[in-house]
């Protein structure tokens, strides 16, 4: 299976050389890719109230513990967590709200301040192949199992910023919960 970061790379290259030939000149034209933007976000938006709606209906109370790794460039021990599958699910669906409304609102910059168009085009594909992608909605709306990648907590995407991964191994859990502030350390 090809990856989604190579498919985004592909549909954007395609996609920039569309827009190349895309008359943005013309006012109907405009009128019309700034229509299919919002028309892909306000797709998204419903994506994501249904898998809202799906989560609160589901009410999954099974606990989930896991450690999140410190914050990069600080010192500070990793972090245990205990939560319900329904609240960390809550918690990854604020994050895409979060990082959808954050797009708009670049684009929103990019285009109203700015006057760049070519960037409508692409904007209105990727973040809607994303949703569709994320793990959420993998398991809440099309039905998916919660194993392999799509067991939670979910793995972060390798990135730069990214330092360490979220463990959920028991003795990772135990090892933070004993360090984490108020615990007794070894020494």
């Amino acid at each position: 299976m090809v990856s989604p970061q190579v498919t985004n790379l592909v549909i954007i290259v395609v996609m920039m050389q569309l827009a190349k030939k895309v008359p943005f000149e013309d006012p109907d034209v405009l009128l019309l890719v700034r229509g299919m933007y919002v028309l892909s976000n306000v797709i998204i938006l419903a994506i994501y109230l249904y898998t809202q709606s799906k989560i609160n209906s589901k009410k999954d109370l099974t606990t989930l513990k896991y450690v999140e790794p410190a914050p990069m460039g600080s010192n500070e021990e990793p972090r245990p967590v205990t939560t319900t599958n329904m609240e960390y699910d809550k918690q990854q669906l604020r994050q895409l709200f979060k990082g959808q409304l954050m797009g708009v609102g670049m684009m929103g910059v990019m285009h109203l301040y700015f006057k760049y168009t070519n960037p409508l085009l692409i904007q209105s594909i990727i973040p809607l192949k994303s949703a569709f992608e994320s793990n959420l909605v993998k398991i809440h709306v099309f039905g998916k199992p919660a194993t392999g990648d799509l067991q939670r907590p979910f793995k972060a995407a390798n990135s730069f910023m990214n330092q360490g991964q979220v463990k959920s191994d028991k003795a990772s859990v135990e090892n933070a919960e004993k360090n984490w502030r108020g615990g007794v350390k070894e020494e």
